[in-house]
């Protein structure tokens, strides 16, 4: 597992951006030029766009405004590969970043060599210190697109009729499928509780102000719903019961003609389960935490098994200062792993210690396991601001607050976030009917 590199210093700060773009042409050294130019849905950008854009944030709001002899690379970049900054400049249509077959792949790479010597002589200087809070903003920002570059990518060799393999090799041999024990219910006292960030470190400003918040007493699930946990909802008609739907989940189900998550294929006749590292037989995915749901779905589930979504104050409490620990993207899985793996991964004992260790005690701590890592998890939250909330001055303010409308919150990562990226304040957030993000369940209840 990598070394978290701290931003306290200027030193540190001049590493840890180093580290991150060095992180996210890594990320794309297994595609083609051919795959980052794919645009498979809405919600996805090209891997060529997510090289250029995570260079424009870096020269648009840190060397243009801080650094006085930068020359800017392409003047039309300014607004050829600004995402959704009303404010900053107009842009294409998000929907033609596909189209973008000039400038080419070469120059995109220039470009961001351009901006990295450009944001190393800045830091060899006495900067002022808002350049500093920029550059770490800046590098955050590019480990959110990191994660996309990823879910991204999965979209586009699923759409694909070959189905390609971003990386084939496995990490360790498949697992035995034992069906784990049911998840027990671990229960939480409540009261009067902070929420928000606290402390020095980066954040992000909707994870802001700290607040106090009450919370009646719940209790939430040892562990993440698994794939074989979720065929029995399907196996129950659960996409066929509107009783468990809410309104517009049933309205999706009907429209989309969804019958299981994304991802799952049934074209032999059994299920399988498409990922990062290929097609896995369910027989491999049984035990490993759902992923690639709506939040609708994840809601019908939880009302099928008779409890519920847990809000994002009560999952923020149970998280609160927890080690951030998991299968995070410095694992190199690139997929959810079952909890028996995570055993090892989290105590970072030798193959099979974990299992056994599990299998001779379910639950060798009294927490919450996979709160971070495999899949972010949906709350039952609308995404909104908290008491106090103001964005960022000038375009910066457009990063957050403007999205504070019909999206649900997420928490706690996936298998394809960055470890320095996470914490137990940070807030994810997408539109209900949101499926190509790595999000799975976590059941709450009273």
């Amino acid at each position: 597992m990598s070394t978290i590199i701290p931003c306290s210093t200027q030193v540190g700060l001049a590493e840890r951006f180093r580290a991150t773009r060095r992180r996210t042409l890594d990320i794309c050294k297994p595609l083609t030029p051919e795959d980052m130019m794919v645009q498979s849905c809405p919600e996805a950008s090209p891997a060529k766009w997510h090289l250029a854009h995570t260079a424009w944030f870096f020269e648009s709001f840190v060397l243009r405004e801080f650094q006085s002899d930068y020359k800017v690379f392409n003047a039309d970049f300014a607004w050829l590969f600004n995402s959704y900054y009303q404010s900053f400049a107009a842009f294409p249509e998000k929907r033609l970043r596909a189209s973008f077959s000039r400038p080419p792949l070469a120059e995109i790479l220039l470009f961001r060599a351009h901006v990295d010597a450009a944001v190393e002589r800045l830091l060899e200087q006495d900067p002022d210190p808002e350049a500093l809070k920029r550059i770490e903003l800046g590098i955050n920002h590019e480990e959110q697109h990191q994660e996309l570059l990823l879910t991204d990518s999965l979209h586009a060799f699923f759409t694909n009729p070959l189905r390609p393999t971003y990386l084939s090799e496995t990490v360790r041999p498949p697992m035995k499928a034992d069906k784990p024990q049911p998840a027990r219910f671990l229960r939480f006292e409540g009261g009067m509780q902070e929420s928000g960030h606290a402390g020095e470190g980066f954040c992000f400003d909707n994870e802001l102000p700290r607040h106090r918040v009450w919370l009646a007493p719940y209790a939430l699930a040892e562990r993440l719903v698994t794939c074989g946990e979720y065929a029995e909802f399907m196996a129950d008609g659960g996409y066929r019961r509107a009783e468990l739907w809410l309104s517009d989940g049933w309205n999706a189900v009907q429209n989309n003609g969804w019958r299981a998550p994304l991802y799952w294929s049934s074209d032999s006749g059994e299920w399988s389960v498409f990922t990062l590292r290929g097609e896995q037989p369910f027989k491999r995915m049984e035990n490993v935490p759902v992923s690639h749901l709506s939040y609708f779905e994840a809601d019908a589930y939880a009302r099928w098994a008779g409890h519920r979504l847990p809000t994002e104050f009560e999952w923020e409490a149970a998280a609160e200062g927890r080690l951030i620990a998991g299968n995070l993207l410095d694992s190199g899985r690139l997929m959810p792993i079952a909890a028996s793996e995570l055993a090892e991964l989290e105590m970072g004992e030798e193959p099979g210690v974990g299992r056994a260790l599990l299998s001779e005690n379910p639950v060798p701590f009294e927490r919450p396991w996979q709160l971070f890592g495999d899949c972010w998890q949906w709350t039952a939250s609308a995404y909104l601001g908290y008491p106090g909330f103001r964005p960022l001055p000038g375009s910066l303010g457009e990063y957050n607050g403007k999205f504070m409308n019909g999206q649900m919150v997420l928490r706690g990562g996936s298998c394809v976030t960055p470890r320095p990226h996470i914490r137990a304040s940070y807030r994810n957030f997408f539109s209900p009917e949101t499926r190509w993000q790595f999000s799975g369940i976590r059941l709450a209840s009273w």
